[in-house]
C-alpha cells in the first residue's frame, strides 16, 4: 500500500465520509483502488459513563430503530470496511454527497432540513431518481428525536416526490448497537447485502412504531 492514508473524525459518519473520499478520487483517477473502513472498540469506561449521565443511551441496553421504546441508543464494537476499484465505482456506486448538519438542538436531535437537502444532494450526484429508490439504510439510532426527524426528513425528500407508494427502511442498529465511527459501513455493508439478495431485511427490534412516526 504506497496511496495516500488518511484518518477521518466526524462522529457517527466517520466511515461513510472515508467512503465517500474514496469514491471521489477513483472517480477522478487519483489511484485505481481504495480500502474505506470504520473501527470502534470501548476500551475507556469513561466514555460509556458520560453518554449515560448525557441521556443518549438506552436504559434497557437496545436500539429500538423506529419503536415506541426508543429511549436512546446502545454503544456497539465493530470494524468494518470495503475495498473500491474503478469496476465496482462505476458499477454499482452512483453516487455519494456529504454534508454538515449546521444548527441542531442536540447531537440527538439533528437538523431536519439540513438532512433533507444531503438526500437531494446524493440523488443528484448518482443522477437517480426518487422513484427508482427501493430500501433506504436509515441512521435510526433509537432516539426518541432523531427517528422522527430522520423519518420527516426521509418523507420529505424521497418519498413524497416519488410515484411509488412505499419505500423500505432498514435500520442495522437494532441487530448491532450504535457502532459510531463504524456505523456508517456497517449500514452500508448490510444495504449491499440486501442489494445483492433483492430482499429487505426487518427491523429486528420494531414492536410497536414511535407514534411520532405515524404522520411519515
Amino acid at each position: 500500500l504506497h496511496g495516500p492514508g488518511a484518518s477521518l473524525e466526524t462522529a457517527c459518519s466517520a466511515s461513510l465520509v472515508a467512503c465517500h473520499s474514496a469514491v471521489r478520487a477513483l472517480q477522478h483517477s487519483e489511484s485505481d483502488m481504495h480500502l474505506a473502513a470504520g473501527v470502534n472498540l470501548m476500551l475507556l469506561q469513561a466514555s460509556s459513563v458520560g453518554m449515560a449521565i448525557a441521556g443518549m443511551t438506552s436504559i434497557a441496553g437496545r436500539c429500538h430503530t423506529f419503536d415506541g421504546r426508543a429511549d436512546g441508543f446502545a454503544r456497539g464494537e465493530g470494524a468494518s470496511g470495503v475495498v473500491l476499484t474503478c469496476g465496482v465505482v462505476a458499477a454499482g456506486f452512483a453516487g455519494s454527497a456529504v454534508r454538515q448538519d449546521g444548527r441542531s438542538a442536540s447531537l440527538t436531535a439533528p437538523n431536519g432540513q439540513a438532512q433533507q437537502g444531503l438526500l437531494v444532494a446524493a440523488l443528484q450526484d448518482a443522477g437517480t431518481s426518487v422513484d427508482e429508490l427501493a430500501l433506504n439504510e436509515a441512521h435510526g439510532t433509537g432516539t426518541a428525536l432523531g427517528d422522527p426527524i430522520e423519518a420527516g426528513s426521509l418523507a420529505t425528500a424521497a418519498l413524497a416526490p416519488r410515484d411509488a407508494a412505499s419505500l423500505a427502511v432498514g435500520g442495522v442498529k437494532a441487530n448491532i448497537g450504535h457502532a459510531e465511527p463504524a456505523a456508517g459501513m456497517t449500514g452500508l455493508l448490510k444495504l449491499a447485502f440486501g442489494l445483492r439478495s433483492g430482499e429487505a431485511a426487518p427491523n429486528a427490534q420494531l414492536r410497536a412504531l414511535n407514534p411520532h412516526l405515524s404522520g411519515t
